[in-house]
């Protein structure tokens, strides 16, 4: 009779799973939809209206979502980060998360440093906004080889505990045209793992 309803638990487990992963995928699937819609909606942005069938996107994979833990830095001072166009952009280090993939085969805990831009500080739209700029061993190849980015903001992290989310991870407008100072990822936030996830290169 064990083994009996251990099976019937499985079976009905089945039809649950495969429903919350579908919902992620149709829930992911117009979450790029809009992400597209309002770049292209820019009048002064980097991509045309022709350019949309030009986008591409790993299939979505709830296996790159994971909750990282938070470290906040203490007593950051602003630094400069370098731009695709040669000028620097002041940022502060917020703090650093680590995480692990752990649905991946293989997986380990990795980090990534988490910034603020010193210039929206004290912009009241943006003072709580987050960025976390970085490198895998996808880029040149499947991914932009500049880097992909990752937003959060202040909320996002509760109790030392925040979110991570690959699947939404985009481009910066270098990407997609010339003209634009998109910062470089630090060497600190090269990852030596692939992250099959989000935005793929763009295709010119």
């Amino acid at each position: 009779m064990t083994a009996v309803k251990y099976l019937l638990q499985l079976v009905l487990l089945i039809p649950t799973a495969f429903a919350s992963a579908q919902s992620y995928t149709d829930s992911m699937v117009k979450y790029r939809q809009k992400y597209v819609a309002e770049l292209v909606a820019e009048s002064n942005g980097p991509v045309k209206p022709s350019q949309v069938k030009n986008f591409q996107f790993f299939a979505p994979d709830p296996r790159y979502r994971t909750v990282a833990s938070f470290e906040p830095t203490i007593g950051a001072q602003p630094f400069k980060v370098q731009t695709h166009s040669g000028k620097q952009k002041p940022f502060k280090e917020y703090g650093i998360i680590t995480f692990t993939l752990n649905e991946l085969p293989g997986a380990t805990a990795e980090t990534l440093h988490v910034y603020q831009s010193v210039n929206l500080i004290n912009n009241e739209a943006h003072k709580n906004d987050l960025f976390i700029p970085f490198n895998d061993r996808t880029n040149y190849e499947l991914t932009y080889a500049g880097g992909r980015y990752i937003d959060l903001t202040i909320d996002d992290i509760v109790n030392g505990k925040v979110t991570i989310d690959f699947n939404k991870c985009y481009n910066p407008y270098c990407a997609y045209a010339d003209g634009w100072s998109c910062p470089i990822p630090p060497k600190e936030n090269n990852l030596p793992i692939e992250i099959k996830a989000g935005e793929k290169m763009f295709i010119h």
